[in-house]
């Protein structure tokens, strides 16, 4: 009970800490008074007025004194309207009206803020958005609420744009309060000591809140340790904060790891930024400004053993035992409290706990400093040189994120030359251009392009130039010549008419800040530049940096990398196993069931359980059946494990097994998976009883939930029994186990463990009776599981909002009463054929609101006859989210996240309306939307720069039609997922008029994944491949059936039964044997010898009819038809090649009556006619190998046959009869016999003379763990259908199965039965009809 108050208590003070913040302490809840309004004209400024009477002084909200607002001289976005609050204030909302009675009005602007008039921040309403909505008239009034407020004293409004048949016009609000502010200011050799007091109870949790305004960026900002090396630690690092937590001297004994955890960037802006630190037991939240990192440390919370002192801006104390020297903080610390405690008030006190230490003072001074940004590539800022001097001096600092851009360019005097500095690869490079001289270069610095300040100095003079670049100097020497400095320098890019050397280049002008820049020994005021005094410019923004941090927070998902410019960020998804501009899109199927249907064979692949969620791919084997694709999840545990006798009680064994996914991962495909199983092989000699005397158990396991079980096999939880106890069948009817009889022998158990919820099993634990003698040994399987119950499943609830499943939602809820939940039922069907049939245009199926606001991904398959429709929609307020077939070669995906409707649409050459399955899968993110159609080119449309990014939709989500209930979709829609997660259609189908479960018709999509004469059969949701009439077997009649052929062996397939056929004969089969005949066959076989001649195929007929198929002495391939009794065969030798010679062969002989064409390897053809007839009467047996009697054949196929086949053979095939697969894959009583030593093949391109035994569990996976693909040649290619290698009929003859034919009546041939069986032409003179 006391485990259970504590952390009830720590959840109630974590709640505290959330709800209330001494940063925030002391603001009144009510923060919307108007500030303005009662303020002095004096408190406003602007860049200009039209004339006195368009003043700031009249730019007071809903006043028409003056000329009733503000008008500057000139509209241009250079004009900007300032307003002095007199005192740091917060500010919760703004307010504009155009100018009274007028034309002139702002339709946006932006808004920027400062602590003392210099230095201005701009404010954002959003990750990316800058500008603020203006006004679509002159008197009404608009309003925006701003979230987050701030504090400041002066704000300024810059119009961005206005009414294009008026003026700039403005009135405006601010609405906020007092802000409550103590300041301390550190001079980055000054620091504060603060000792706690010393009682006796520490606190059970620490907070620590503060703001901060960097002058530097680089300083401690506070620090506390303990006696052993511990302690904490907030310091910034170029410009990030940096919270270390270290819980001791590497040589002392350590509970945790160091722990260091990084937020923020860009924090030296000289701008205000808040800290939030809360320590509790072992768990850390950092917070900086809106960003949060939660940590739960390891171990235990000894971290917090520190010493009664905390130090703010430096480490003071000199002699005390720490690991590190640190620049101490320069800048402003403001509202610093710890626990509660204002520090700040103690200091300014004096309090005795309190110890300052070197130059703190109680005001924060203002930054004087002036930086200028430059916004785009066209940017320049044009400077009058030092002209007349005999060398060029110009200093600077700058901060970017391009790696490469024009600096600064200057012509020198009397055409002596120029120079240009540049960025290029993030190097600083300057280029000396002289006449009659090759360019002088000299390049310094590297990585320049981080975001941070650098100093640069550039100078030529007489014999040498040279640049530094913080700490990196290079020099250049030159030819003694007279430097004579230009008039005027141009930063930036350059004047559009410039033709200077080095001016005009591809690498564009430079986007970022410079400050602090001196030409000669003069520094440049900024000011005067603004206002037009000193120099020209053109697109600048000069008084502020307006650098950002696009990869803070990083858009990019999946562990992928950001790098960013001025302008974008992009993501690196190497190495990730997801694609696409974020990284969200996984590169793999989510499921083997779904890598069968996309027709790939058994074989090691990556599979992403969750799709683009927050769980990444895992290699597994995918084991591929006809009926289901089992995934197949290997342990790292021991192959085998062997045990013997120990003490009583003690255990002999404790083995735990390590999985090649991570608990999410495995937590995932089990949940997910219809069925899981896991095997363990036990052998035991002279065992015990699995309980003691007492009961207790002396063996168990444990599962993935960490839970011990002590069931064994299919028994349920807790019977303690293997499967011979639940099935009655243990070699001792005493006992629920084999191994518990204890006899002096060896037996065994095969448990199957399929509770899957417990699954995989992650440690087994085997202890002992006192049995010293006795021994075992067990073999734990791989984690097997298959089907795919990915569906999400919607539930009324009156009162209960659910929060789950964040790859789709995160933690958002579901609208409307409806609740979001998971159910996984067993024997569910595949999500990948969960489908509707949207039968009305008013028909739709709705789910509650999809929110995927910064990426939502969508995919889908539909098939459909008509030529339009709406597959999905979903409404916010303004934003929407729709996807369409708008024509019938046209399928749209539009959106709106409030920068206007967007479109991409995707046009097919070939029609969408044909009633085939097509593949649609769309994607929207903060960079842009794509949309592909199955494989037709993926369409993007980028997102505008700085625009809304978040997608808000709050109503439901309509499947099918739309909210109007126009436009619907009328078809078949299936597999729809939104972010990696399946909606359940059927179920909703089954309740909704106009919508049916399921959609049939899946083979005129999928039927190409039956090959090899497979047909492909419907089922109830989805299709299976019929192999019965293929030479193949597997999935989808893909696996060859080979079989080894030794010497004088040989295997008869027989078309019909034997029976002496007389003439007086009058029965049905001997009217069958005179008159069915054979017009067309197709045959088909693979084969690799050595040996000549060799018979490879012998068809015999009752009247002495026979085609044979043998390889001559020189290996040549030659066909004999007889199909004439009286007549010789037609003989044709095909001289391909020697095929004799060891490697695998493929032949194919298609005949249609006298036309018969051979073809090989699929390349080589060549075309015979037959002169002995076109008929082949009453076929009688197929043989291959050795023919023991070939009466009545010629010479050459008489050795042949004497000769047989030694060798491999495999995929023969004669019309629908499959020799090999009725010998070795019989189903019911087949009519084959073989003679000798035939063994099955796994291919007979795998080279071995026969397989080994193929297991139908998946064999464990070894090396190879980076390759995802179908298994490689030579590696085991595991399924269901194989059985163990053997060798058949050693001697004499062995019947095995029945012959591939079947016997009907000539009405009941279905139409396409001839046609897909590759025999199109029957002649018959009696019925029933004999079809192979």
């Amino acid at each position: 009970m006391a485990s259970v108050a504590w952390a009830v208590l720590k959840v109630l003070l974590l709640l505290l800490t959330q709800t209330w913040s001494p940063v925030g302490a002391g603001n009144p809840p009510d923060c919307d008074a108007p500030l303005a309004s009662a303020l002095p004209r004096s408190s406003f400024s602007s860049s200009s007025e039209l004339s006195s009477s368009h003043g700031p002084g009249f730019s007071r909200l809903n006043r028409r004194d003056g000329a009733g607002g503000w008008t500057p001289l000139v509209s241009n976005k250079y004009q900007w309207l300032q307003i002095d609050l007199g005192e740091r204030m917060e500010v919760t909302a703004v307010a504009t009206q155009g100018g009274y009675g007028s034309s002139d009005w702002v339709t946006s602007y932006l808004l920027m803020f400062s602590d003392g008039g210099r230095n201005w921040k701009q404010y954002r309403r959003e990750e990316s958005i800058w500008g603020f909505p203006g006004n679509t008239n002159a008197d009404s009034v608009v309003h925006y609420r701003l979230q987050p407020p701030f504090e400041a004293r002066f704000l300024r409004f810059l119009p961005l744009a206005w009414n294009p048949r008026g003026r700039i016009g403005m009135r405006i609000e601010v609405y906020g309060c007092a802000y409550k502010s103590e300041v301390v200011y550190f001079d980055g050799q000054s620091a504060l000591l603060y000792t706690l007091d010393k009682k006796p109870l520490k606190p059970i949790r620490d907070v620590i809140s503060l703001k901060f305004k960097a002058m530097q960026s680089n300083g401690i900002l506070l620090h506390r340790e303990g006696q052993h090396g511990n302690h904490i630690t907030l310091e910034l690092i170029k410009g990030k904060l940096v919270f270390f937590l270290n819980s001791g001297n590497a040589k002392l004994p350590s509970t945790i790891a160091p722990v260091t955890l990084t937020l923020g960037s860009l924090l030296d802006d000289q701008h205000w930024h808040s800290v939030l630190i809360e320590l509790l037991d072992t768990q850390v939240n950092f917070t900086v400004d809106k960003h949060t990192h939660h940590f739960q440390a390891k171990g235990d919370s000894s971290y917090l053993d520190l010493n009664f002192e905390i130090s703010f801006g430096g480490i003071p104390t000199p002699g005390r035992s720490r690991a590190f020297t640190r620049k101490s903080f320069h800048g402003c610390l403001e509202n610093l409290y710890y626990n509660g405690v204002d520090v700040t008030e103690l200091a300014k006190k004096h309090k005795p706990q309190i110890l300052m230490m070197g130059n703190v003072s109680f005001s924060c001074p203002q930054p004087q400093t002036v930086p200028v940004t430059f916004l785009s590539s066209r940017s320049y800022l044009a400077l009058p040189g030092n002209s007349g001097e005999d060398k060029v001096s110009v200093t600077f600092q700058f901060r970017t994120w391009n790696r490469a851009g024009h600096l600064l360019f200057g012509e020198l005097r009397r055409g002596s030359g120029s120079f240009v500095l540049f960025l290029k690869d993030g190097k600083l490079k300057l280029s000396l251009f002289q006449p009659g001289q090759s360019p002088r270069n000299v390049t310094a610095g590297a990585g320049l392009n981080d975001g941070q300040w650098h100093s640069v100095s550039f100078s030529a003079k007489w014999s040498h130039m040279n640049v530094v670049v913080d700490d990196d100097t290079a020099v250049q020497p030159l030819v003694a010549v007279l430097i004579d400095s230009g008039d005027t320098y141009y930063f930036g890019g350059c004047l559009d008419n410039s033709s200077g050397s080095g001016c005009k280049s591809p690498l564009g002008g430079f986007q970022g800040c410079l400050r602090l820049i001196t030409i000669g020994d003069k520094a440049v005021d900024h000011i005067l530049v603004q206002q037009g005094a000193l120099g020209s410019f053109r697109d600048l923004q000069i008084d502020s940096c307006g650098i950002t941090d696009r990869c803070l927070p990083s858009y990019c998902e999946h562990g992928g990398e950001c790098s960013q410019s001025w302008d974008t960020f992009s993501c690196d998804c190497l190495g990730t196993g997801y694609t696409g501009e974020t990284c969200h899109s996984s590169l793999y199927e989510q499921s083997c069931e779904a890598h069968k249907h996309r027709g790939n064979p058994s074989g090691l692949y990556y599979i992403d359980a969750d799709g683009s969620g927050p769980l990444g791919p895992f290699l597994v084997y995918c084991n591929m059946t006809a009926d289901d694709a089992w995934t197949v999840v290997r342990h790292g545990g021991p192959d085998a494990v062997t045990l013997r006798g120990a003490p009583s009680g003690h255990p002999r064994s404790a083995v735990s097994f390590a999985y090649a996914a991570d608990a999410g991962q495995l937590r995932a495909s089990v949940n997910l998976a219809e069925r899981c199983e896991q095997r363990l092989a036990l052998r035991c000699g002279t065992a015990r009883r699995p309980d003691s005397r007492d009961g207790t158990p002396l063996s168990w396991w444990v599962g993935r939930t960490n839970e011990t079980h002590t069931y064994w096999g299919g028994s349920l939880p807790d019977a303690q029994k293997c499967t011979c106890g639940l099935e009655g069948n243990c070699i001792d009817s005493q006992y629920y186990c084999n191994c518990d009889a204890g006899r002096n022998e060896w037996t065994s158990d095969t448990i199957v463990l399929s509770q899957k919820e417990h699954l995989p099993v992650t440690q087994i634990v085997m202890t002992d009776a006192g049995r010293p003698r006795s021994e075992a040994a067990y073999t734990l399987g791989p984690l097997l599981c298959h089907g795919d119950t990915r569906l999400l499943k919607v539930w009324r609830r009156e009162s209960v909002i659910f929060e789950i499943f964040p790859p789709l939602f995160g933690r958002r809820r579901w609208e409307d009463g409806l609740s979001l939940g998971v159910q996984h039922k067993p024997g569910q069907d595949e999500s990948f054929w969960n489908s509707a049939s949207f039968n009305t245009e008013t028909s739709y199926l709705h789910f509650p609101a999809f929110h995927g606001e910064l990426t939502a991904d969508v995919c889908f398959f539909f098939k459909t006859t008509v030529s339009s429709g709406v597959f999905m929609e979903n409404l916010g307020i303004t934003d929407f989210i729709r996807i369409e077939l708008r024509a019938p070669t046209e399928v749209t995906f539009s959106f709106d996240v409030g920068n206007g409707p967007c479109e991409v649409t995707v046009q097919s050459p070939t029609p969408f309306n044909d009633n085939q399955w097509h593949h649609v899968r769309a994607e929207r993110n903060v960079k842009g939307a794509s949309l592909q159609v199955d494989q037709l080119p993926q369409k993007m449309q980028p997102a505008p720069a700085d625009g809304h990014v978040r997608l808000q939709l709050n109503s439901q989500l309509f499947i099918g039609g739309t909210a109007t209930r126009q436009r619907g979709f009328l078809g078949c829609i299936r597999s729809l997922q939104l972010n990696g997660v399946a909606l359940d259609l059927e179920e909703r189908a089954t309740v909704t008029p106009g919508v049916e479960p399921g959609c049939a018709g899946h083979c005129s999509t999928y039927g190409h994944l039956c090959r090899n004469g497979g047909r492909c059969r419907e089922k109830r949701r989805g299709v299976t491949c019929d192999c019965a009439f293929s030479a193949y077997d597997g999935p989808f009649c893909s696996n060859e059936i080979s079989a080894y052929f030794a010497t004088g062996s040989s295997m008869t397939y027989h078309f019909q039964e034997h029976y002496t056929l007389s003439e007086n004969s009058s029965s049905l089969v001997s009217s069958l044997h005179r008159d069915v005949t054979l017009t067309r066959e197709m045959i088909t076989l693979s084969f690799r010898t050595t040996r000549t001649p060799s018979l490879l195929l012998y068809v015999s007929s009752f009247y002495e009819e026979y085609l044979s198929v043998i390889l001559a002495n020189n290996g040549s391939l030659q066909i004999r038809y007889k199909l004439d009794r009286h007549q010789n065969p037609d003989a044709f030798t095909f001289d391909f090649k020697n095929m004799a010679d060891g490697q695998l062969h493929q032949v194919k002989i298609n005949r249609e009556e006298a036309v018969v064409m051979v073809e090989v390897h699929q390349s080589a053809k060549k075309q015979v006619i037959l002169s002995s007839g076109t008929e082949f009467n009453a076929v009688k047996s197929l043989i291959l190998g050795k023919v023991l009697e070939a009466a009545g054949a010629d010479p050459d196929t008489r050795r042949a046959a004497t000769s047989g086949f030694t060798g491999c053979l495999s995929a023969v095939r004669f019309g629908r009869a499959a020799p090999l697969k009725a010998a070795l894959r019989p189903s019911g009583t087949s009519r084959v016999t073989v003679r000798g030593h035939v063994a099955p093949m796994a291919r007979c391109a795998a080279g071995a003379a026969s397989g080994s035994p193929a297991r139908e569990l998946a064999p464990r996976l070894a090396g190879g763990a980076g390759r995802s693909g179908p298994a490689d040649e030579g590696e085991p290619l595991v399924n269901a259908d194989r059985r163990d290698s053997a060798v058949i009929g050693d001697t004499g003859f062995l019947r095995i199965g029945r012959a591939g034919f079947e016997l009907l009546a000539s009405s009941d041939l279905p139409a396409s039965a001839s046609q897909s069986a590759e025999i199109t032409g029957v002649s018959h003179h009696a019925r029933p009809s004999l079809i192979f």
